[in-house]
Order: structure tokens, then C-alpha cells, then sequence
């Protein structure tokens, strides 16, 4: 009897060993790395929006328990602890694996070099050794009445492991609720969900992207307008195209050219006017009259723009519907923009149709928020960014007696660009999140994307850069992301975790 007691107190005593060894590792590893720590909490799909206090509360426990285990008098309740910390830890890597939307990188230290199923293992294996060691360590009074404690502890080893497990499902549930719709301003980095396929050199900064159709992106150019630029869907073969026109004495200032479906449009909103072609054979074969001076303006279909004029009280910005085959042509929708200093900088932003939602949106340069309405510039909702920035941060100053208006500091940018492909809106975002590394906001320009059918926030993506290299303009497709930056286009193929969210239908 006394050995085979002896033998048991052995096995308690190496299993505790472990445990400290390993609590003590885990916990020194995440505290001297602790920033990148954070980092990878805060892009975990389960605990993502409770990371800031998850980051100091785990090395903390696991320092208690190691404590707990190397003190004879509380080394049951260490074990009953460490059973229920390695439930937990177990719980977290089973639904990392089967039910979160990614998976995220791993937590640091040796472990890092474990796959997560690997990791899966490992932990089980420190539970079955927690679970033995609390059945050998059964109180000395429960000896002659071994049937019954040892009832008692496995009642109590089932009880911490459903407890355990029930409180990360817990935080998952909460956690994916919080992030998708009161984001605390942590992103979610998911493992390549755009990879980066060709980039071509145009040799000039002066391209925009004029829009797709039929696997071709077509690029503009602000100094040569009249042509226009065509590439097949993995850039490989490119060809130029000439606009057939005859401006005759139209004093245009800034032409643009967009392409919606088999039609372009060339249009210039300081003159105005607003012209149509057939993508067949790149002639203009129709004037859209009535256009009323514009500063934005996107076709919805082959005779409905949706622009953005000066035309509210004191020259500020105000969202408009022309048709040319109505009556009335022009509707103006003023009650769309919303003013917060001058109406005119801080109701700036990136005007967006979505041909299969139906749906115009518009993305504010300067304040975390954005506009779904209809294609009748009926208002759908006022949706948000992750970022918490609710008010403008400009100063706009009143010259040549009010008259004119300019902005007197410099400008604090939120919002910088936008793409919008059936129902997801990707937002290229120039504020940094909470607890993310200073190196990726360094090299990479962060996008963020969006469900505008279920008004939430789905996941980010860096698109890594050159040194001072600036990001122009980008455009979506159902498989690609194509992208001007600096003087180059580059295109970046979409996984399966961007491609299966995107929806025709809005809900």
C-alpha cells in the first residue's frame, strides 16, 4: 500500500512539475512579448473584443496556479485550477479549428511552433495528466472509502470541464457579436486572405481606375484622356483604345471616364456635361442633357447618374438622382449628407453604386461613417467604420470675404478609399486600430471590409508597399483586388474566406 501511495505522490509531484514548468514558460513568454502578445489576441476571431484585459489576466493566472502547484498545502487546488485553464485553453484551439471564420496565428514560444492541431493534442494530453493527478491525490480521510472519492473527484473533473468550456463558448459568442456590430476598434487579420498575384509598371502616376466589364479592367487617364487603357483580369495582356469624339468647343477642365456594363460615359461636372458610348467600338453616340453642375458622379445604368453637387445653402455638398428619360431629370436628395463644420470639407468622401444590390453608398473622408440608400437616393441606413472617429478633425477658414473657403489645418483623413463589389464594401482605413504592430502600418496599406447586408464588420488585409509609395485608387471584382499604387498596377487574388461573402441580394 505504501508503495503503490508512493508511486502516486510521484506521479502528482512530476505532473505538478510539468504544469509549473510549462505556466511559468507560457506566462514569462507572453510577458516579454507582450505588445505582439496583445496583437495576436486582439486578431483572435474568439476573444478579439475582450483582448485588453484577456492579455493581463492569463499571464496572471498562470503565475497564480504555478504558485498553487509548488506549495504542498494548496496543490490540489493548482491541479483544479490547471484542469480547468487547460479546459479552457483546449476549448479555445477545438473552436479556433472547426467554428471560427479563420484561423489566426499562434500564441508564442514553443507553442508558436506548433500547429494548431498539434497544439490540440498537446493540450489534451496536459488535461488527461490534470484529470489523473487529482484522482491520485485524493485526500488521506477518503482512503477507506475509495469508491466514493473517487466518484467525487470525477464528479468534480466533469463539472470544471463544462463550466470551463461553457465560458469560452460564452466569449466566443459575445466576442463575434461585439466585433461584427460594436466593434471596440480591434481588427481582424485572418492568414492571406488576398494574395498578391502580378503587378504591371505604367510609367505615369496620372491613371485611375475607370471601372471592369467582360474580364477587362479599363484604367483613364487624367493628362490623355482620350484613351484609355485595357487589361485582361491577371494583367497580362494590355491594350489602348481611343475614344472616337469630337469635343468641338466644349471647355472641358477634368474629363472622366467611367465604364458601367457595355456602356462608357465621359463626363466633366465643371462644364457640365455628360456623354455615353458603346464599348464595342469606344464612339460616343449620346448627349445625357440636363446635368446640372456636378462634382462626383457614378452611372447607376445607361440613362441614371448618381452625382454630388454644391448646390445646397452656401455652396455645400448635396447627393442627386439625374434620369434622362424623366421629366423632372435632376432630384436632388438633401437630406443624405449630413453637416458637421461647413458642409463642404467635412461631407467629402467617395461616391459608390453597388449594379447588384442596387444600392448608392457613400463613404466620408473624414468621420467614421458611411450611406446605404436605394437607387432612388432613398435613405437604407447610416452605417460606421470600426474607428472611432464620429467628428470631422478639420478647421476650415472663410478667405476673400467669405467667398471662399479653405481648409486652415491639416486634415485628418479616416477614410481614404473605396470599393464596393455586390454586397461588400472595402475601405482603405489611415487610422491604426487598437493593440496593432507599428511595422505593418509602416509597410502596408490596411483595407477593411465590410457586409452592407448584414451592417457589420467582416475582416482587414495589409497590402504591403514600397518605400513612400502612395495607393491612388483601388477596384474590386468577385475574385481580384486591383490596385494603383504610386506608378504600378497590382492585382491580388481573393481566398475562399473574401470570395463566399459576397451576395447579390440585399437582405
Amino acid at each position: 500500500m505504501n508503495s503503490s501511495a508512493n508511486i502516486k505522490s510521484y506521479v502528482v509531484q512530476s505532473i505538478c512539475l510539468l504544469y509549473v514548468l510549462l505556466f511559468v514558460y507560457a506566462g514569462v513568454s507572453k510577458i516579454l512579448d507582450f505588445e505582439n502578445f496583445q496583437v495576436q489576441l486582439g486578431q483572435s476571431p474568439l476573444l478579439s473584443a475582450f483582448a485588453f484585459w484577456v492579455s493581463w489576466l492569463v499571464p496572471l493566472v498562470e503565475f497564480i496556479i504555478a504558485a498553487l502547484l509548488m506549495i504542498p498545502k494548496f496543490r490540489k487546488a493548482g491541479l483544479k485550477a490547471s484542469l480547468g485553464l487547460m479546459t479552457m485553453f483546449t476549448a479555445y484551439i477545438f473552436i479556433i479549428l472547426h467554428y471560427s471564420s479563420f484561423v489566426p496565428c499562434s500564441c508564442g514560444g514553443i507553442l508558436e511552433k506548433m500547429s494548431w492541431n498539434v497544439h490540440l493534442i498537446f493540450n489534451i494530453v496536459f488535461l488527461i495528466l490534470s484529470m489523473a493527478a487529482i484522482l491520485f491525490s485524493r485526500d488521506s480521510e477518503d482512503k477507506y472509502n475509495n469508491g466514493s472519492a473517487v466518484f467525487k473527484s470525477l464528479k468534480w473533473i466533469a463539472a470544471t470541464i463544462v463550466i470551463s468550456t461553457s465560458i469560452v463558448i460564452f466569449l466566443f459568442l459575445s466576442s463575434e457579436n461585439i466585433m461584427h456590430h460594436n466593434n471596440p476598434f480591434f481588427r481582424r487579420y485572418p492568414t492571406h486572405p488576398a494574395e498578391f498575384s502580378s503587378e504591371v509598371d505604367l510609367k505615369f502616376n496620372s491613371y485611375y481606375f475607370a471601372g471592369f466589364s467582360s474580364g477587362r479592367v479599363y484604367l483613364g487617364n487624367y493628362t490623355n484622356p482620350s484613351h484609355v487603357v485595357a487589361l485582361n483580369e491577371d494583367l497580362k495582356k494590355q491594350d489602348t483604345l481611343k475614344i472616337a469624339f469630337d469635343p468641338k468647343a466644349i471647355p472641358f477642365k477634368t474629363v472622366t471616364i467611367a465604364v458601367r456594363n457595355d456602356h462608357f460615359f465621359l463626363f466633366d461636372g465643371s462644364v457640365p456635361i455628360f456623354f455615353r458610348g458603346d464599348l464595342k467600338n469606344w464612339r460616343v453616340t449620346t448627349e445625357l442633357k440636363g446635368m446640372p453642375y456636378f462634382t462626383r458622379a457614378v452611372p447607376i445604368d445607361s440613362t441614371t447618374i448618381v452625382f454630388r453637387s454644391n448646390n445646397a445653402v452656401n455652396s455645400a455638398n448635396v447627393l442627386g438622382i439625374y434620369n434622362s428619360i424623366d421629366s423632372l431629370k435632376v432630384n436632388y436628395k438633401r437630406g443624405l449628407l449630413q453637416k458637421q463644420i461647413d458642409g463642404i470639407f467635412d461631407t467629402d468622401g467617395t461616391l459608390l453604386y453597388s449594379e447588384e444590390l442596387k444600392k448608392i453608398i457613400y463613404v466620408y473622408y473624414y468621420r467614421n461613417e458611411f450611406i446605404v440608400a436605394d437607387q432612388n437616393g432613398i435613405l437604407d441606413y447610416r452605417g460606421n467604420t470600426i474607428d472611432t472617429i464620429k467628428r470631422v478633425k478639420i478647421k476650415v477658414t472663410s478667405l476673400k470675404n467669405g467667398t471662399e473657403r479653405a481648409m486652415s489645418s491639416p486634415s485628418f483623413v479616416v477614410n481614404a478609399h473605396s470599393a464596393v463589389y455586390k454586397n461588400i464594401l472595402f475601405v482603405h482605413s489611415k487610422v491604426k486600430g487598437r493593440a496593432e504592430n507599428n511595422q505593418l502600418w509602416e509597410r502596408s496599406f490596411i483595407i477593411d471590409i465590410y457586409d452592407l447586408n448584414n451592417k457589420s464588420y467582416l475582416l482587414s488585409f495589409p497590402i504591403y508597399h514600397r518605400t513612400d509609395e502612395k495607393l491612388h485608387s483601388f477596384i474590386v471584382t468577385q475574385t481580384h483586388l486591383y490596385v494603383l499604387i504610386g506608378k504600378r498596377i497590382a492585382v491580388y487574388k481573393f481566398r475562399d474566406i473574401i470570395q463566399k461573402e459576397f451576395k447579390s441580394k440585399s437582405k
